[in-house]
């Protein structure tokens, strides 16, 4: 049971208690620093050893991953209040881009998840399961009728996935100078909006006789 030695004079009853509680120091040392950890600082953080925490989690990459989701529901919290009663898809989407971009600074979690940074080996990360769910769940916030618009449970994922490229472009590259909140919303109708709403004319189209 060297497995449950260590951990601050109180180790874990179970794998499941231990893994909860390895991802809750890496949530708290993420929200302490701003940036990446290591699985070293997470070990020292618990009083174990580093591959006590492999046991778990098999690289640093994973334990982030974990970490970024288990973190971000008070964020999903505040978006569906930014988003509340907004039933058009194009400023729902508008106005949920804008606000994650604006919280990511607040929110260094929702930074790692964003851009994609658990680790440079891994630069397909952003169209992961984890971060597709969390990209599910925060549109599904909205109060947006979407089989209206014409979509399915096929290209609501593949609205999930554009809206992830777009967020993380913008993290990773917000221009020099950054846009105004007014002028992204301004671009963002424009441009995203235009890719939105082309899934109601093509699910039109192909209704066609």
């Amino acid at each position: 049971m060297a497995r449950r030695r260590g951990w601050g004079g109180s180790p874990p009853n179970s794998d499941d208690e231990a893994s909860r509680r390895i991802v809750a120091a890496a949530v708290e040392l993420i929200g302490r620093t701003g940036s990446e950890i290591s699985i070293g600082d997470v070990a020292e953080a618990l009083g174990v050893i580093r591959q006590t925490v492999y046991r778990y989690f098999p690289s640093a990459d994973a334990l982030m991953r974990a970490a970024a989701i288990a973190s971000v529901d008070g964020f999903l919290d505040r978006l569906a209040q930014q988003v509340s009663g907004i039933e058009d898809p194009i400023e729902a989407m508008t106005e949920g881009v804008v606000f994650t971009l604006s919280e990511v600074p607040r929110t260094p979690h929702l930074g790692i998840l964003l851009s994609g940074t658990y680790s440079n080996a891994h630069p397909d990360s952003l169209t992961s399961e984890e971060a597709q769910a969390f990209g599910m769940t925060m549109i599904k916030r909205f109060d947006v009728d979407w089989e209206s618009y014409g979509y399915d449970d096929e290209s609501l994922y593949e609205l999930v996935e554009y809206l992830l490229r777009t967020m993380q472009s913008f993290f990773v590259s917000p221009g020099n100078p950054p846009r105004s909140q007014d002028d992204l919303r301004r671009y963002l109708r424009r441009w995203m909006g235009s890719a939105i709403i082309a899934q109601a004319q093509t699910s039109t189209s192909v209704q066609r006789p």
